[in-house]
């Protein structure tokens, strides 16, 4: 096989690899568009089923649930995050493989037993103190949880990748752990944490399997909502309001890759 074979064969495999990816989400925002009540013929191109989410209060709760969940956790997560990375970073030197064997475990841990730790865990305590009933206070916590590991790995991997004689530079120069913290800490870990902050709230919109276990009858999500609506069927209002999900997730991908490319330059 020649080198310029060997390209073009490269070249279908890459274009077939993203008409495999993408393709079923197209045919989603496709018949989102459909004027008829059907996911299998097409009818002629309407914004019907988007006029008709806009006028749900239902589907228009579970958007208010959707982003009130996905900003709080996310701001919790990266400020905690944020202070484990630090905490890894500052501890390096020694032996911290039991430390961090518990920061990835949220991570490689399937999310069903998640779920259903933490629906266990709130139902326990509820039990005894009356407390942590399910809905939106439960489904924050349970986020935050498995945010944290993404935030500080994100954070740990910043921090590694400067010159500890900065550190070093700052004492010298008589800034206290305030003033390090403020002029030198925060606009060294901004693109970081910028970034902890998308990932966060994308993991957040997305996740359905830990939001189930751990929700109330009036704090249901869009991919509950979405859950409960397919059983009937799938319908073009679903395949719209998974469209508005993808547009969402997309434009945070989009301005978390930004900022990531601002990063790199900078």
């Amino acid at each position: 096989m020649t080198r310029r074979s060997f390209k073009r064969a490269l070249g279908i495999f890459w274009w077939v690899t993203l008409l495999f990816l993408y393709a079923p989400l197209l045919v989603v925002m496709f018949y989102s568009f459909n004027s008829i009540n059907s996911s299998a013929r097409w009818g002629g191109f309407s914004l019907r089923w988007y006029r008709q989410l806009a006028g749900n209060e239902v589907i228009i709760a579970a958007i208010g649930n959707t982003l009130v969940l996905a900003i709080v956790s996310s701001l919790i997560a990266v400020a905690i995050g944020a202070l484990t990375g630090y905490g890894l970073y500052r501890h390096r030197a020694r032996r911290l493989g039991l430390l961090i064997a518990l920061v990835y475990l949220p991570i490689v841990m399937p999310d069903i037993v998640f779920g259903i730790a933490d629906m266990t865990f709130f139902v326990g305590i509820n039990r005894l103190t009356g407390l942590l009933s399910p809905g939106l206070a439960t489904m924050v916590i349970a986020h935050v949880t498995f945010q944290i590991p993404f935030v500080a790995l994100l954070v740990y991997s910043r921090l590694v990748g400067l010159d500890a004689t900065l550190f070093d530079a700052a004492k010298d120069l008589y800034a206290s752990p305030a003033q390090r913290a403020l002029h030198f800490l925060l606009p060294t870990l901004r693109p970081a944490l910028l970034s902890a902050f998308f990932l966060s709230f994308t993991l957040s919109v997305d996740d359905f399997v830990i939001s189930f276990f751990t929700a109330g009858p009036e704090s249901a999500t869009l991919p509950i909502y979405i859950w409960g609506a397919i059983r009937r069927g799938v319908s073009p209002e679903i395949n719209a309001i998974a469209t508005l999900m993808i547009a969402a997730v997309a434009l945070v991908a989009v301005i978390s890759l930004a900022l990531g490319r601002h990063r790199g330059r900078a």
